[in-house]
């Protein structure tokens, strides 16, 4: 399939409490946050639904994962990328961003932090 057909890149709707895809390649930028939300973790993933999956269940590891060190399993922010180039850009860039930053954008998406990881199960 021509790439021209699939739509843009860095797109992300909150509709009718459903996440949209679009285009023919979907690769997320996401936030993640601890029930108490004085946590925030930045990942990029293909498949969010399997990756939040495995922070909350990281396996046999060496080294206990960011995530799971800090309960960080509750999805309150994505964007959603059609070319992995410019979803891990865009996670680079919101790593480098202060927390008052990140809350704000947050907040424009998702204004009470609701945890949208029911969401990632309808894809």
């Amino acid at each position: 399939m021509d790439d021209s057909a699939c739509g843009s890149g860095g797109t992300s709707k909150l509709k009718d409490e459903k996440m949209i895809k679009t285009g023919c390649h979907n690769y997320f930028v996401y936030i993640l946050t601890n029930k108490a939300k004085t946590v925030l973790y930045i990942g990029v993933t293909s498949d969010i639904a399997v990756r939040i999956y495995y922070h909350k269940n990281p396996g046999l590891v060496e080294k206990i994962p960011f995530t799971t060190k800090y309960n960080c399993y509750y999805l309150v922010y994505y964007e959603l990328f059609q070319f992995i180039d410019d979803a891990i850009a865009r996670e680079k860039q919101l790593k480098k961003w202060r927390r008052q930053k990140k809350e704000f954008l947050i907040k424009g998406f998702n204004p009470n932090w609701d945890f949208l990881n029911d969401l990632t199960t309808e894809w």
